[in-house]
């Protein structure tokens, strides 16, 4: 079955056809690193790590790069604040670090590469020389612009005519440039002070002296690469002049990705990237989610409060182009799946490891019930990666294990357990989830103190101190921890399912 996917730069729903019939080259605009990572990015993130699984599922070789966008002047804003660093790099260091560990947190694949904008400036500065030489760009005032109106197609991702663009860049550019929908390539000296003030979180107040970031030296002088060239050179260094695939958010469309094909395109004479899929954006109270507007929760306190798996689980819970509420119904819908399938996945492993398991019990109904889940998984993550049908064809399986034991007197259909448990743990690594325990984040720590707990616990009860006992099992249940007493011992649940 082909894959199909809904590509921006048409409007269509195309099937998804490779330059490389093996291999895919997969770019995602990824973080500037001036804040904490929160579940905005997290979304994204996910739903990129999810077709970067299901594109190696289909047998693909996915070369996926993703960049840090390490200079700008939101990473200035931050130098003094919070022992986050004394420098624009410190800074960005300290919070690519938080970055990458909160990667790990929600079990993303390690991409191949993720390229920093302060190792790649000689790549944007060759291609700025490009554009000049190529009449695509012009040098003012130690800034070089491109002029839109030079690419006839300028417009096309966004659908918008050239005369219906208004102004781009900052109010002070405009007498520089001979367009007022030019944008910057590469902008003369450092970081306006303005700049650093409208960027910095309230209450910080860097005085007479405000920090300055990073410059290099170029044709034009001393200088900072423009945001949207920065994109264009990385992806270029390291996947070629045409992407099969370049995934970003809905908000990127105009005028970061727009600014991306005219700029690429102009230079090689080649087509920029063949298919543009769009994130759409996460909202709380009817806003998007979003560091600027201070509305967020971040990466950290989601995993640590829920753990990995139940956070995939809410963020596949609706597919990458479709909006997604966070809310605490939300999240407990999300939380009630991951613990039917996880529930469901330990029942089927319990019945196979025992002697009820049958070598010559054939549940056809079963069997075939597992069978239409997997061609349901396949036909929706083949439709533009529907992980929202995908999960619901993972939650039939459960539906399928459940009543197969309900319903059966003696012994098991060993055979068909077997066939689902290697269904939702095949298919359920496509979302990214984790049946055996293999996801990172503190739900393992979590583990390890109710345990210790329940070892405090069941000496009080060697002591006789049974009010004490029954005391600290409270405070566990209080906590939304399960715990069972049984002749082995105590065992517990805990409420994120992980």
């Amino acid at each position: 079955m082909t894959l199909h996917v809904t590509n921006t730069l048409t409007g269509e729903k195309e099937p998804f056809e490779p330059q490389d019939p093996e291999n895919v080259l997969l770019y995602y605009c990824g973080l500037t690193v001036s804040d904490p990572p929160h579940l905005g990015h997290a979304r994204s993130w996910v739903h990129v790590d999810v077709m970067h699984r299901w594109l190696e599922h289909r047998g693909y070789d996915v070369r996926h790069v993703e960049n840090f966008t390490d200079v700008n002047e939101k990473i200035v804003a931050r130098i003094g604040e919070d022992d986050l660093g004394e420098s624009e790099a410190e800074v960005a260091e300290t919070y690519i670090q938080r970055t990458i560990d909160d990667m790990r947190s929600l079990n993303l694949l390690r991409a191949e590469v993720y390229p920093r904008v302060s190792e790649h400036v000689p790549e944007i500065i060759d291609l700025v020389e490009t554009l000049i030489e190529k009449d695509y760009a012009y040098e003012s005032n130690g800034s070089v612009y491109f002029d839109v109106t030079s690419f006839e197609e300028y417009g096309k991702l966004s659908n918008q005519e050239l005369d219906e663009i208004e102004s781009q860049g900052d109010p002070d550019e405009r007498t520089e440039k001979r367009n007022p929908a030019d944008f910057a390539l590469w902008k003369a000296d450092g970081v306006d002070p303005d700049a650093i003030d409208e960027h910095s979180h309230e209450g910080v107040d860097h005085g007479d002296t405000p920090p300055e970031g990073l410059t290099w030296d170029s044709p034009w002088g001393d200088g900072r690469p423009g945001w949207h060239i920065e994109c264009s050179a990385m992806s270029m260094a390291h996947l070629g002049e045409t992407l099969d695939l370049h995934v970003g958010g809905r908000d990127l469309v105009f005028p970061h990705h727009e600014n991306e094909i005219a700029q690429s395109e102009a230079a090689t004479d080649q087509q920029f990237a063949n298919y543009w899929l769009h994130c759409e954006l996460f909202q709380m109270d009817e806003e998007k989610m979003s560091s600027s507007l201070g509305n967020f929760v971040t990466v950290e306190e989601a995993i640590d409060r829920w753990g990995t798996n139940v956070m995939r689980t809410f963020l596949t819970a609706g597919s990458y182009n479709s909006k997604q509420l966070y809310s605490d119904e939300t999240i407990a819908e999300a939380q009630e799946r991951w613990d039917q399938l996880e529930r469901a996945y330990e029942a089927a492993v319990d019945a196979l490891d025992s002697p009820q398991a049958s070598s010559k019990v054939d549940d056809a109904t079963l069997r075939d019930e597992i069978d239409d889940a997997r061609a349901a998984f396949t036909t929706a993550m083949n439709d533009d990666f529907n992980t929202r049908e995908a999960q619901s064809a993972l939650l039939s399986v459960a539906t399928a294990i459940n009543r197969h034991l309900e319903e059966v007197d003696d012994d098991y259909d060993y055979r068909g357990l077997r066939r689902a448990v290697e269904t939702l743990e095949e298919l359920g690594s496509v979302l990214g989830l984790s049946f055996t325990g293999e996801t990172t984040g503190s739900a393992t720590l979590a583990g390890d103190v109710v345990e210790l707990v329940l070892d405090v616990r069941e000496a009080e009860r060697d002591a006789g101190n049974y009010d004490r006992a029954d005391e600290l099992r409270d405070e566990l249940e209080a906590l939304g921890i399960e715990v069972q007493d049984t002749d082995e011992g105590a065992s517990y649940r805990l409420p994120s399912g992980e």
